[in-house]
């Protein structure tokens, strides 16, 4: 994306009492921990501030605040314009297995009012965290009491509130924070818009967009049959799949984790063709196109023809031509590509190299 810029702050509020897990997600979300790693991190003292780069110009003003009660007193009192004043979003984490569960919920509703004072636009997140520490039986049924006691705690915002069941050790963590992801993002109607374009051009079935970094899907279209495909966690476990590999090219290479990315995936079988590429800088393109190998050079080649569209794309959105309009100028070389990629037929076509799209 354009960084050249200015950037735009939200600021995140991260809250919850102490030992909910509140830093241990944020350290696997954006700083490229594994699960394993995060016992390691100590309690948070007061409030920890990251400046997190998304999207370009999009900049995450994160206030991670300590849960501890004397803390948390002091956020109520003599910070409160300091914490409250302009929040965008507040994500409160909940210890599924926490024993003083109804005193965490007093917490919050204090919380609560004192955002609906200071920012009462802001939208609240609620995290019902640990969730694999619960039988398998009763997740749903224990996370939806919690929810609706919660609910009826959450004043002004008990309408708006949005609830995930989460845990650092599956993809739900990664489901929870896509949503807030996508509630910050001010352009991402103009994304899918030309995401849409895109997919009918090459034909796709589904086209999903991550961020680089973080491995978090921005957003995703979906056309046809696959509309109806059973594995509604698929782009959480993608998320999941990549975050998981940068962390072993950053072991194997040296390279740090946050820096580590691939230039392109490849998957070919009788159903179905999928890769993943570099669509700008700060994000990957994931498609899913019928197993043919002439679609697929022209996927390739399409998506590198729209790539300077979507670079253009900033958090201050403004109208701009369709992805139709953008391979009009460009159309007999696009051909010309086309029919050099698939000569020979389907069998020369095997022989696609992986390409280097390096940033």
């Amino acid at each position: 994306m354009n960084t050249g810029k200015r950037q735009k702050q939200r600021k995140v509020l991260l809250m919850g009492k102490s030992g909910a897990g509140k830093s241990s997600m944020r350290s696997i979300v954006f700083s490229n921990y594994v699960a394993k790693d995060v016992r390691r991190l100590g309690a948070t003292i007061d409030v920890e501030h990251s400046n997190i780069k998304f999207m370009g110009n999009l900049m995450l003003n994160l206030w991670d605040c300590g849960g501890q009660d004397g803390f948390v007193e002091n956020y109520l009192t003599h910070q409160r314009n300091h914490v409250f004043g302009s929040v965008a979003v507040l994500i409160f984490v909940f210890d599924i297995e926490s024993r003083e569960f109804q005193a965490d919920v007093v917490s919050y509703s204090n919380i609560i009012r004192a955002l609906e004072e200071c920012s009462s636009g802001a939208k609240v997140f609620c995290l019902i965290h640990k969730m694999d520490l619960v039988q398998a039986r009763l997740r749903a049924q224990l996370f939806e009491e919690r929810a609706d006691y919660i609910r009826a705690a959450s004043e002004g915002f008990k309408e708006t509130v949005d609830f995930f069941p989460t845990s650092i050790w599956d993809q739900s963590l990664y489901k929870a924070w896509t949503q807030i992801i996508y509630f910050l993002i001010p352009n991402a109607a103009t994304i899918e818009s030309l995401l849409q374009q895109l997919a009918e051009v090459i034909d796709a079935r589904e086209l999903i967009l991550y961020e680089r970094t973080t491995c978090l899907m921005v957003t995703h279209v979906t056309r046809g049959t696959e509309a109806q495909n059973p594995f509604t966690d698929r782009f959480e476990r993608i998320s999941s799949i990549l975050k998981t590999h940068k962390q072993s090219m950053a072991k194997h290479t040296g390279i740090p984790a946050g820096s580590a990315n691939f230039a392109e995936m490849q998957i070919k079988t009788g159903r179905f063709m999928f890769f993943i590429t570099r669509l700008t800088e700060n994000t990957n393109l994931a498609a899913s196109i019928p197993p043919s190998e002439q679609v697929f050079n022209a996927a390739r080649v399409n998506i590198l023809l729209a790539r300077p569209r979507f670079a253009e794309l900033d958090i201050a959105s403004r109208p701009r031509p369709g992805i139709q309009q953008a391979f009009a100028h460009s159309a007999s070389a696009e051909s010309d590509a086309v029919a050099g990629g698939g000569r020979g037929g389907e069998g020369e076509g095997d022989g696609w190299a992986v390409e280097g799209f390096v940033a």
